[in-house]
């Protein structure tokens, strides 16, 4: 099915296609990086919750995408969602990656946060 093909049925609200759609159908352009890459930038606009983070940051390294990869992912969404919603997805995507920031600015502070 081509892109106009799509846009249209999405338009109409087709539920052929939301069935698709929710049971799992893959777009057919993008590869997984770059549908790991896109997801996180969505999880990182609607505020996911710690575990989405981690299976699409999972997917995004098992496809092929670097942990500064993933991180210019924050970057790249700044002028969109707003440097909030990014600082308030920052510690979860950490998270994600197998990195501690607390402890990380707590031994940056000598144990002293406050």
């Amino acid at each position: 099915m081509d892109y106009k093909e799509v846009l249209r049925l999405l338009t109409i609200n087709d539920e052929h296609l939301a069935e698709d759609l929710v049971s799992g159908v893959e777009p057919a352009e993008l590869d997984q990086k770059t549908l790991a890459l896109a997801r996180l930038a969505a999880l990182i606009a609607v505020g996911g919750a710690v575990p989405s983070y981690g299976a699409e940051a999972d997917t995004a390294v098992s496809a092929g995408a670097s942990a500064a990869e993933i991180v210019d992912v924050l970057v790249g969404v700044v002028s969109v969602v707003g440097l909030p919603s990014v600082v308030a997805a920052a510690p979860s995507l950490a998270i994600a990656l197998g990195y501690d920031v607390n402890d990380a600015l707590e031994e940056q502070a000598g144990g002293d946060l406050g």
